[in-house]
């Protein structure tokens, strides 16, 4: 099982196994992540229509392209998983991967989404074939705007979902110059 480690989190590679159990058996999906599982999840908008969806996507992307698991690790015993987030694909041919995540209500604005991105987009750019990161979101969801402005990524316009949404980018020379020039939070 391949882990991706924060300051604070264990963000844990996702595997056909877990998201079946994430929608059918939460016990034996905390038995895969190795985590509490708040009774509370999914967090937002991940519903059983985007539970059913990320299913077909392992089916068809090698693993790490999908979908991740954002665990908050434990001074002692099992870690509480707090949120999610993952690509859709693989790098398509001109070397765009989209990011999606998502943070419970209870875990927000600790600086868990902003650690998981800069966790998720480093493992992009170290495969060459990536060129850039997308990230759709809505206007008014200021929280997750922050989160990608903090960590880069410049806002190009309306999203490619809808007129509702907005499209950002972070590029690989974006990112080297925000690995250069280190933030000093989370």
């Amino acid at each position: 099982m391949t882990t991706l480690r924060t300051a604070r989190l264990d963000i844990v590679c996702g595997t056909l196994a877990m998201a079946e159990a994430e929608l059918h058996d939460l016990a034996l999906f905390a038995e895969l992540v190795n985590a509490e599982v708040p009774s509370i999840w999914p967090p937002p908008l991940n519903d059983e229509g985007s539970q059913r969806w990320l299913i077909e996507l392992l089916k068809t992307n090698p693993p790490g392209w999908s979908n991740w698991y954002a665990v908050r690790r434990a001074e002692s015993g099992k870690g509480t998983l707090v949120g999610n987030i993952g690509f859709k694909g693989g790098p398509s041919d001109d070397g765009t991967v989209e990011v999606g995540y998502s943070v419970l209500e209870a875990h927000q604005r600790r600086g868990y989404a902003s650690e998981a991105v800069s966790a998720i987009t480093a493992f992009a750019f170290s495969h060459p074939a990536v060129t850039r990161v997308t990230a759709h979101t809505l206007p008014e969801l200021t929280p997750s705007i922050g989160v990608l402005t903090k960590r880069g990524f410049r806002l190009l316009g309306t999203g490619t979902e809808g007129p509702e949404t907005i499209l950002f980018e972070l590029t690989r020379t974006m990112h080297e110059q925000a690995v250069r020039r280190p933030s000093t939070s989370p």
